[in-house]
């Protein structure tokens, strides 16, 4: 949608489905005449990105030699235009129209695949990949902007390509150049879709429990036999073929996590031409139904069940990944990446829900002023009352918040990939490794809670399946259990993350905050204010993980390890406030009075949350450890 010469005027027109608003804004570095997304804000998107993380500095380094402001602004304008144009549209008809499987294939609406080759031709599901592979070599920041169009214009569609880059991402880190031009090559040109496959039904997230067996064979390959559970993507006809990335044990392998393996196991083989081959062991048992992401195809696979034999053998063909006994840590690299996206789509299944209710709440005239006594004076709109205004602005400051937080660690997987200082590129790999679980869960709790509140702000309609704000709060719903639940990543942060190397990863968040607040200090005013505030929870944060773990029971120590994630996750959005704060200075315009607003709304309502629960942690509560199971 390009930007042209214009004035400023006031939001008229609504466009049914799509949701878009005729808008002029003359605030925020945004002129001209555009039209205002449903989807997500671009003028927000661009303060993120320019103003705050100035992404173009990145052009400087060789990796992104060949782009500039321009090429990263055309993406975004391109992601835009599909999300818009071939995403959006099929929403709600692939919300109704879920996959049905007829004993032979799934089928799924036309416009799902549509909707994917459009994106194939863009080159966008190598957006951040090596040119010599196919991709777009642009920063990991901008190609995660990009994909958030995605997830909030139809989050069951745009699951395809996110798992899709994930499977080849870990293939290009720990596959061989036969499986890159195999399997990653075909994946960037859209013909080949990709999975990840964990879980089995009897060992659910635990996965030092998984059972499938990969039977070495004297060709290098091996045989796979066992079940997997919630496959998303596992079974479809959207694609050439699908490769599945499976967790299995060789025999003779170590127990529990250390004896599990990774392997590239395709749905049909693929000859030495490229050409596809015979149809893999890898069978459709069924098709789970969720009550949200409804067009995405979930599934529960067999594989080596024997109704195809590839070879004339019964057994999936599978082809090792690395070294035997290294598929966790290989898998990891997938989850840790799909984790912070889960956190993105979270983050832009709330931010749509915001600005659906945003324009509901400016557009729906409903009541008078407090205190204002002619039931003949007009009905002012929703926008108006303050309580509409409180939830408005709590939506605001969690999705902007988390929309700042899954970016910041975007442009962290930058810095640990190129950064020209070895010890740069050190402390930006702790720094996302610290922020990986708050980034995957503090978006998928309270960005729901925007979903909720915009359900709240439609009243009645807020729960009726004509609009759109319904699909958005069950789609999202999902994203505290995708990727590992909050209880996971409580234990993973307060259990691994904030105690690694000696402590050094929490020190290292504290001390990148408090940068912050002595930058905001030095600016005085509000700014000093807010960040006094902030200060003084860090400092609790630290206090209270070192008298968490001095109790020397591990199963106490984590006890409430979830109460702890809030605590950080709160934190850490403070964090990202204060900087759009500063960021913002003392500008004029709409967008940012909004920031500055948003930023005051959030550290003065939000962050005092956090000290109760702090309470709760330092004093080591045994409640739930001395809670028996009889006594439910």
């Amino acid at each position: 949608m390009p930007t042209g010469a214009g004035t400023r005027t006031t939001p008229t027109v609504r466009c049914g489905l799509l949701g878009m608003s005729v808008l002029v804004d003359g605030g925020g570095g945004w002129h001209g005449v555009r039209m205002r997304s449903l989807l997500l804000s671009r003028r927000d998107l661009d303060f993120l990105l320019n103003d705050w993380l100035q992404v173009e500095k990145l052009t400087s380094r060789p990796r992104f030699a060949d782009h500039d402001s321009d090429t990263f602004s055309a993406v975004l304008d391109l992601a835009e235009e599909v999300a818009t144009e071939h995403f959006a549209p099929h929403r709600k008809l692939s919300d109704a129209s879920e996959p049905e499987f007829d004993g032979e294939r799934v089928h799924l609406p036309a416009e799902v695949g549509d909707a994917l080759r459009v994106l194939a031709g863009t080159g966008m599901i190598g957006a951040a990949m090596d040119g010599s592979v196919g991709g777009m070599q642009l920063p990991q920041v901008v190609a995660q902007a990009c994909f958030l169009w995605l997830h909030a214009a139809n989050v069951g569609t745009a699951a395809y390509p996110f798992l899709t880059v994930a499977n080849a991402n870990l293939l290009l880190a720990h596959g061989s150049p036969e499986q890159v031009d195999t399997w990653v090559r075909p994946m960037l040109e859209g013909r080949f879709t990709g999975t990840m496959c964990l879980s089995e039904p009897q060992a659910g997230s635990s996965l030092s429990d998984v059972t499938t067996r990969a039977e070495p064979r004297p060709d290098n390959t091996y045989r796979i036999t066992g079940t997997k559970m919630w496959i998303s993507g596992g079974d479809h006809e959207l694609s050439e073929n699908i490769v599945h990335l499976v967790l299995a044990r060789i025999p003779g392998s170590p127990p529990g996590v250390k004896g599990i393996s990774l392997f590239v196991v395709p749905r049909f083989l693929v000859g030495p031409d490229g050409a596809l081959g015979e149809r893999n062991d890898v069978v459709l048992a069924g098709l789970n139904h969720k009550m949200g992401y409804r067009g995405t195809v979930n599934t529960l696979l067999n594989f080596g069940e024997g109704r195809y034999t590839p070879g004339g053998e019964a057994g999936a063909v599978g082809y090792l990944v690395g070294e035997p006994n290294q598929g966790l840590a290989q898998m990891f690299h997938m989850m840790n990446e799909a984790r912070v996206g889960v956190g993105g789509g979270a983050t832009a299944l709330g931010y749509a829900g915001y600005l659906h209710a945003l324009d509901y709440a400016r557009t729906r005239p409903q009541g008078r002023p407090a205190g204002a006594k002619d039931p003949s004076a007009p009905q002012v709109p929703l926008v108006a009352h303050a309580d509409v205004k409180r939830m408005l602005l709590a939506s605001k400051s969690y999705v902007e918040g988390a929309l700042a937080l899954v970016l910041y660690c975007a442009r962290l997987l930058d810095e640990e990939r190129t950064a020209d200082d070895a010890a740069d590129r050190a402390r930006a790999h702790l720094l996302l490794e610290v922020l990986t679980p708050v980034a995957k869960s503090w978006p998928s709790q309270w960005c729901l809670a925007a979903n909720d509140l915009a359900i709240q702000i439609h009243g009645g309609y807020g729960y009726t399946r004509e609009y759109d704000v319904e699909q958005l709060y069950r789609d999202n719903r999902l994203n505290a259990i995708h990727e590992g639940t909050h209880g996971i990543q409580a234990i993973d942060l307060l259990g691994r993350k904030v105690v690694m190397q000696g402590g050094a990863g929490l020190t290292l968040l504290a001390e990148t905050i408090r940068a912050t607040t002595a930058r905001a200090v030095d600016a005085d005013g509000t700014a000093a204010e807010l960040a006094a505030a902030l200060d003084a929870a860090v400092t609790r944060i630290v206090g209270v993980t070192a008298t968490l773990w001095a109790a020397g029971d591990p199963e106490v120590s984590l006890a409430n390890a979830s109460v702890y994630l809030e605590a950080v996750g709160h934190v850490v959005v403070g964090w990202m406030w204060l900087e759009q704060l500063l960021a913002a200075g003392d500008r004029p315009g709409d967008l940012y009075d909004g920031k500055r607003a948003a930023a005051r709304f959030y550290l003065r309502h939000e962050l005092p949350r956090t000290g109760p629960w702090l309470d709760l942690l330092a004093s080591v509560d045994r409640t739930t450890v001395d809670m028996k199971d009889e006594w439910f």
